[in-house]
């Protein structure tokens, strides 16, 4: 559970279900919150605290919690996320026969391995239904043919509750010295683990290519991981000490993004564009790969879309945005977060989710 719930999504879709019409429960397969950690908003909670390793291979240990939990609950709808848990419920609703399963997919070709498609096929019946957190997820299901399909297979756009994200967010003087980010710069900011797949390199290499154009273009990056000693060691070769900051852990990193002028996102891999959207909610512009799970926001939100490990590619990108005013540039941030009001609006979200529980009737 986040301290702040704006991209929780499992809790977003509880926020959607009224307790005069829903009882609900949120069951956690693995890990179990300390006392002074969040809970689930749910009326009900049940934590199994499983090890993680009870997840692989035949998974029986977990398999049979999981039917006597669901057996002795009686529900009448189970919303399963991702693959492990949808698998296992699967095959336990062959016995279970919970009237409305509904099985959240939440990246493209998460069900690229044949068996997984001769699982669905085989054992999705019609108490089934499955929701990609994109069209495009959905069209990945559709098109494997092995029990997705247009009548059983939705699209629910990912979203987040964007007043609440803008109402946790410092203002830009106190971000800034939060971070012990310097003043008067012009500041490309990311928040993500630092990861391979987070091209936070390529961030880097950008920046050097324009260094000279930009004296006052400085990178903010937010998170920890192991390619930290590899990209200290680029920001030393490529002599940008002072204008790369690594700023390590930050916890309810989401309140510093005002401290950025520009949001970039140069990933190799995502899952959900949940990090997207609240650099976004910070009213940024934005800046990011070119991959189909961010592509739609991207472009929508009027951002820059760059082909992963492209440095020339995110260097002009850099450039365009970096020779506007700054009220031009601000004017494209707020453009950016009106895009999400319009197409992620967090109510239009449990809505979507409340009414396909309504729409089939259990």
């Amino acid at each position: 559970m986040k301290k702040n719930d704006v991209s929780d999504l499992a809790e977003q879709i509880i926020k959607g279900l009224p307790t005069d019409e829903f009882q609900v429960c949120s069951a956690y397969l693995c890990g179990k919150p300390n006392a002074d950690q969040p809970h689930s908003i749910a009326e009900n909670r049940h934590y199994f605290d499983l090890p993680s390793k009870s997840l692989s291979g035949l998974r029986i240990k977990a398999l049979w919690k999981l039917y006597q939990f669901c057996k002795q609950e009686q529900f009448d709808v189970i919303i399963a996320n991702r693959f492990k848990t949808v698998s296992m419920l699967l095959m336990l609703n062959k016995w279970l026969k919970v009237p409305l399963c509904i099985g959240i997919s939440h990246v493209l070709n998460e069900y690229h391995r044949a068996y997984r498609q001769l699982q669905v096929k085989c054992l999705a019946d019609q108490r089934w239904h499955f929701v990609g957190v994109s069209a495009a997820v959905r069209e990945c299901l559709i098109d494997y043919q092995a029990g997705f399909t247009s009548q059983n297979t939705h699209a629910i756009p990912n979203a987040i509750d964007i007043r609440k994200s803008e109402a946790s967010q410092l203002d830009k003087p106190a971000a800034l010295a939060a971070l012990g980010l310097p003043s008067g710069k012009r500041i490309i900011g990311a928040i993500g683990q630092l990861f391979a797949r987070k091209g936070h390199r390529f961030l880097i290499a950008a920046l050097a290519e324009i260094k000279d154009e930009f004296p006052d273009a400085h990178i903010g990056i937010i998170g920890r991981g192991e390619e930290e000693a590899a990209l200290k060691q680029q920001i030393v070769t490529l002599g940008l000490q002072d204008r790369v900051h690594l700023l390590g852990f930050r916890q309810d990193a989401l309140q510093y993004v005002r401290a950025f002028d520009i949001w970039a996102m140069p990933s190799l891999k995502e899952g959900m564009p949940l990090a997207l959207m609240e650099g976004i909610s910070g009213h940024l512009p934005v800046i990011a790969s070119d991959i189909p799970e961010m592509r739609d926001v991207i472009l929508g939100a009027g951002g820059i879309a760059v082909a992963p490990k492209d440095v020339s590619g995110l260097a002009k990108a850099l450039r365009e945005y970096l020779a506007l005013p700054a009220a031009e540039l601000a004017e494209k941030g707020v453009y950016a977060c009106n895009y999400l009001l319009s197409h992620h609006d967090i109510e239009t979200y449990r809505l979507a989710y409340k009414s396909l529980i309504a729409g089939n009737k259990y």
